[in-house]
Parts: C-alpha cells; sequence; structure tokens
C-alpha cells in the first residue's frame, strides 16, 4: 500500500476488495465517458482480479480504480481493463501511480508488457500510456483491434490495441 500527500489529503493506493464493487460501480458512472460495467463485473473485479487492481481512496472516498488482469495465454502481459479516476483524485498523476503499483507488484513479477484498448479520440487515456511506457523505458505500439461496425454493431467507437513492452520494473 502506497500514500502521496497532495494539496489537502493524501490518497492512499490499495488491493482492492468485494466491499468495493458497488463502490466501483458509482465511480465508472461519475466518470464518463467510461463503458458501464453491471456491479456484478465490478464485483468480480474487486475479488476474482482484486491483486491485478488498484483502489484509490481519500477522506474515506473511492477516487481512483483500474482493473485488470494477467492474460492467461500471455503470462507476461497484463491487460488494464479500465482506468478511472474520479475529479477529486485528478491533476496529481493518480493514473500512472496506479499503473505502476499493480507492475510493481509480486503477482507481476514476471510481467514485461502491459495491453489496453483506446478509442482514437480518447486524448487522456493515449497520453497517460505514452507517459507509462516513457517511464517503463519501453515502445508502445498500437492497431485497430475492435472495430466500430464488425465487433461493435456501430454502437460503439473502434478501440485500438496498445502494446507496452518489454520493461522491467526498478529495483
Amino acid at each position: 500500500m502506497t500514500s502521496e500527500g497532495s494539496n489537502t489529503t493524501a490518497i492512499t493506493l490499495r488491493v482492492p476488495t468485494k466491499d468495493d464493487g458497488y463502490r466501483l460501480h458509482q465511480l465508472v458512472d461519475e466518470c464518463p465517458p467510461l463503458d458501464p460495467n453491471s456491479i456484478y463485473c465490478n464485483l468480480l473485479q474487486c475479488s476474482h482480479f482484486a491483486d491485478t487492481g488498484v483502489a484509490a481512496e481519500k477522506d474515506g472516498d473511492l477516487v481512483g480504480f483500474i482493473s485488470g488482469y494477467i492474460l492467461p495465454q500471455q503470462p507476461e502481459t497484463l491487460f488494464v481493463w479500465q482506468v478511472a479516476v474520479h475529479e477529486k483524485g485528478r491533476g496529481a498523476g493518480l493514473a500512472k501511480r496506479m499503473l505502476k503499483e499493480i507492475v510493481g507488484r509480486d503477482v507481476c513479477k514476471n510481467v514485461t508488457h502491459l495491453e489496453t484498448t483506446i478509442t482514437p479520440d480518447n486524448e487522456a487515456s493515449w497520453a497517460l500510456f505514452r507517459s507509462f511506457a516513457r517511464d517503463m523505458g519501453a515502445e508502445l505500439t498500437h492497431h485497430e483491434h475492435f472495430e466500430k461496425d464488425a465487433h461493435f454493431g456501430g454502437v460503439h467507437d473502434s478501440e485500438h490495441l496498445l502494446r507496452i513492452g518489454p520493461f522491467t520494473k526498478s529495483p
């Protein structure tokens, strides 16, 4: 668990628990344009995938969350499912701190790559992952992965698969 001060109160990073599931659902709802998942899905993210997720709290409020998992067929790759940072947690590099928290955990000791999908117009996510790649001294590549019409029935923008790596963790 790490904690870092800001202008007012520290934000604490920790492994999520199932008690965070409903709070995660509310957080995602307050962070458009994130796609909402069912509460049940959020409960699974906070329990089954807790070791590869991170919850960020400030003054008892959930102000940030990253859900992810290690790909079963690629155990060297962490897939980041969703990054949510509430406006109360913005402006202090929280998203990147959360990413580094996860890849620094023992469960990710063999992780050398990170993948995620992002829509072409999500400038905040592109900036986050480019900055993370720079900090990790790793290459970032991307290509269209889920196509608007073929995979989303025309109701969601295409998603690009980003791959960052290889990287090594600092001692």
